[in-house]
C-alpha cells in the first residue's frame, strides 16, 4: 500500500510510476475518496468538539440552576448529525482502503523502463552455456531413473500435481534440506516452519489479495464469513512476513532474516496456454523462501545480500545461470525492484526462472502494519523476500545438466552430504 501522503502531495509522481508499470489504476477515484474522507473527518472533529463544549455548558447551567433545555436540544441535533456523518465517513473510508489495496507499488528510480520480459536487463551471468549440447529432457530422464510419476499424480489430483518416487523423492527432500541448512548455517537465517493455511488478512498483507484471489486455493469458512476464509499458501512469504503483523520491532534487532520451507499452491488461473510440460508449471510445488525485515535506510543492501544467497546455491549446484533486473512493466504487483535468477536448461534450450528476489520497501509493511522504532521514532520498516530456491525448475536443470553418457545422474558434490554421500543415481 502506498503512503497516502505521497498521492495527496505528489499525485503526478504516482501517475508516472503507474505509467512506467503499464498499470491501470483509478488514481483520480482514490484522490476523490481521500479528499471526501478528509473533509468529513474535519467536519466530524468540529462537531465533536462542539458537542463536548455544549456538554460542559449544560453541566455548568445545571450546577447554577439555569435552563439547559435549549443547549440539550442543540446537543441532540448535533449528535444526530455526527451519527449521519460518521456513517458516511465509515463507508468512504472502506471504499478508499479497498481501492488503495488495488494500487501496485511504484518502481524504484533505478528500475529500467520497459513493457515486458523482453525489456529486462541482464545484470550478471555465471557458468558456461553449451547451447548445442543434446541431452534427454527431464521427463525422459525421470522415467528412465524412475524419479517421478505425473500420470498417477494426475489420477489423484489432476494435472500439475506430481508424485516423486524412489530416488526422486529422496532427491527432492535433499534439495530442500540443502537449501535450508545452507541458509541457516552459512547465511545466518533463522528457520521457521509456518502453517500452510493462512487467513484473508495475511494474504492482503503481502499483496496477494484482493487482486489475485482467482489464482489462490481458498477454503471457505463454514458460516460464510469471508473474513474467516483460509487460503493455501502460494509461497512461504505470506505466513513468514505476517508473523510480525501489527507489531513494532526494535530497530536494533534489524535485519531479521527468516527462511522457511513450504509446499506452495497456485491455481494459475491466468496461465491458460502456458507451457505446462512436466515441472515447468505446477499447481503444487516445493520452495524454500527467504524473508528479511530491514531498516528503511538499509533495505537496498539487504536486497543484494538476498540475491547473493540465491546465487550461491546455484553455484554450489554447478548450474549456469543469469540474473535479470526486471523492467518496470514486468515486475510483480508489490515489488519496488526485483531480480530474477534463471538457470539454463539444455534440453529445453532456454532459461528457466528459479528465483525472484524483491525489495517491497514499505509497501507490504503498510498493509500488514509492521513498524520499527529507533530513538523514539516509529517508522514502517522494509520487507524483502526471495526464493531460495524453488525446486521444480532447479530439478529440471539439474537432471539435464548432470545427466551422463552412461545414462545416470551425477549428484553435484555440494548436494551429496544430503544424500548420504551418494555420487550417482542410476536406473534401478
Amino acid at each position: 500500500m502506498l503512503d497516502p501522503k505521497l498521492y495527496r502531495e505528489n499525485p503526478e509522481l504516482v501517475r508516472e510510476g503507474l505509467r512506467r508499470r503499464g498499470a491501470s489504476f483509478d488514481l483520480d477515484g482514490l484522490l476523490r475518496l481521500d479528499e471526501e474522507k478528509r473533509v468529513l473527518g474535519a467536519e466530524l472533529d468540529g462537531l465533536k468538539a462542539e458537542r463536548n463544549a455544549a456538554s460542559e455548558s449544560i453541566a455548568r447551567l445545571k450546577r447554577e440552576g439555569g435552563d439547559a433545555s435549549s443547549a440539550i436540544e442543540q446537543t441532540r441535533t448535533t449528535g444526530e448529525r455526527i451519527k449521519e456523518l460518521q456513517a458516511r465517513y465509515d463507508v468512504v473510508e472502506t471504499q478508499a482502503r479497498e481501492l488503495a489495496l488495488l494500487c501496485p507499488n511504484l518502481p524504484h528510480a533505478s528500475v529500467p523502463d520497459g513493457k515486458s520480459s523482453a525489456d529486462n536487463r541482464v545484470a550478471a551471468t555465471w557458468g558456461t552455456v553449451d547451447a548445442d549440447r543434446e541431452v534427454p529432457d527431464h521427463l525422459e530422464i525421470g522415467r528412465k531413473l524412475k524419479l517421478f510419476d505425473f500420470e498417477r499424480g494426475a489420477k489423484l489430483s489432476g494435472s500439475g500435481f506430481p508424485i516423486y518416487t524412489g530416488m526422486g523423492a529422496r532427491l527432492e527432500r535433499a534439495l530442500i534440506n540443502f537449501f535450508l541448512d545452507t541458509h541457516v548455517q552459512r547465511h545466518g537465517f533463522t528457520e521457521v516452519a509456518p502453517p500452510y493455511l493462512v487467513g484473508r488478512q495475511a494474504m492482503i498483507g503481502t499483496g496477494q489479495l484482493p487482486k489475485f484471489e482467482e489464482d489462490m486455493y481458498r477454503c471457505d469458512s463454514e458460516n460464510g464469513d469471508r473474513d474467516r476464509d483460509l487460503f493455501l499458501v502460494p509461497t512461504a512469504e505470506v505466513p513468514v512476513t505476517n508473523m510480525h503483523s501489527d507489531e513494532i520491532l526494535d530497530a536494533a534487532t534489524l535485519p531479521i532474516s527468516y527462511c522457511a520451507y513450504t509446499a506452495c499452491f497456485r491455481r494459475e488461473a491466468g496461465s491458460w496456454g502456458a507451457d505446462t510440460r512436466g515441472f515447468l508449471r505446477l499447481h503444487q510445488f516445493n520452495k524454500v523462501e527467504m524473508v528479511k525485515f530491514a531498516h528503511p535506510d538499509k533495505s537496498w543492501e539487504a536486497l543484494e545480500d538476498l540475491r547473493g544467497h540465491a546465487e550461491a546455491l546455484l553455484q554450489m549446484l554447478e548450474l549456469p545461470y543469469r540474473v535479470l533486473e526486471l523492467c518496470a512493466g514486468d515486475m510483480g504487483f508489490g515489488a519496488a525492484m526485483c531480480y530474477d535468477l534463471e538457470v539454463w536448461a539444455p534440453a529445453e534450450k532456454r532459461w528457466l526462472e528459479v528465483s525472484s528476489v524483491s525489495n517491497f520497501v514499505d509497501f507490504q509493511a503498510r498493509r500488514a502494519n509492521i513498524r520499527c522504532k529507533s530513538e523514539g521514532k516509529t517508522r514502517y520498516l522494509h520487507t524483502l523476500n526471495g526464493s531460495g530456491l524453488a525446486t521444480p525448475r532447479v530439478l529440471v536443470a539439474l537432471l539435464e545438466h548432470h545427466f551422463t553418457d552412461r545414462g545416470t545422474f551425477r549428484v553435484p558434490a555440494a548436494l551429496r552430504p544430503w544424500l548420504g554421500g551418494l555420487e550417482e543415481i542410476a536406473a534401478a
